[in-house]
């Protein structure tokens, strides 16, 4: 249900943006990720002080920072947005830019994986939610510059965190509440560093910290 809302949120935002192009000031545009860097805070608490193994919490994002580092997880993402930008700077084919940058932009970030997962677990997509309402604004800002192709990209959403999240129900088994309930805590460790980051607060390369997801049910047993 969140990925359905999520890629509908994409559309509604991308047929303003196209509809509307450069009617809509840059200081609205600004204004309403500010707001919604202020919604990630609360969530993002929420969701850490559910945790209750606090040193397998540390350890994780300790180990999970360290992991991603060396990975260099962020770096490679950026990269990979560069470079589909840099080839087709060169082109006049708005629909593939526009359709390529919002997919990079909307299914390859921290909280398409932590949202989604959520989703399949079988909680309430809170993530997935607060992320359709950032993935929306921004819709508007690409569609007015890139068009249609931004549209598009909702399938792109639909496959990807939707192929995520079956995957989730799937192996959903496997995970007992205490591990479902640490993850969650991670998952708001990572959804504050995001919040700081949409407010100019701090900007961390949270998705070199995404390996604490997969750490937590490790270190719940090393530390119980």
């Amino acid at each position: 249900m969140g990925t359905i809302f999520n890629s509908i949120a994409v559309i509604i935002g991308g047929l303003i943006g196209t509809i509307f192009k450069k009617r809509i000031p840059e200081s609205l545009q600004k204004l309403l990720m500010d707001a919604l860097g202020l919604i990630c805070l609360p969530l993002g608490m929420g969701m850490a002080i559910k945790g209750e193994k606090f040193l397998a919490l540390v350890f994780s994002i300790v180990v999970g920072a360290i992991i991603g580092e060396l990975l260099k997880i962020h770096d490679g993402l950026e990269k990979l947005s560069l470079e589909v930008e840099k080839r087709f700077a060169r082109e006049q084919n708005t629909f593939a830019k526009g359709f390529l940058t919002a997919t990079l932009l909307y299914c390859i970030g921290p909280m398409t994986i932590m949202g989604s997962l959520q989703d399949g677990l079988g909680q309430t997509p809170q993530i997935l939610y607060t992320k359709a309402l950032l993935d929306g604004t921004a819709s508007i800002a690409l569609a007015s510059a890139l068009g249609v192709g931004v549209i598009f990209s909702s399938i792109s959403v639909l496959i990807v965190q939707g192929g995520i999240t079956l995957f989730a129900k799937v192996i959903s088994p496997l995970f007992t509440p205490i591990v479902i309930q640490e993850m969650t805590a991670v998952g708001g460790v990572l959804i504050l560093g995001i919040a700081l980051n949409l407010l100019n607060i701090k900007q961390i390369k949270v998705a070199n910290l995404l390996p604490a997801l997969f750490l937590i049910p490790i270190f719940i047993h090393i530390f119980p």
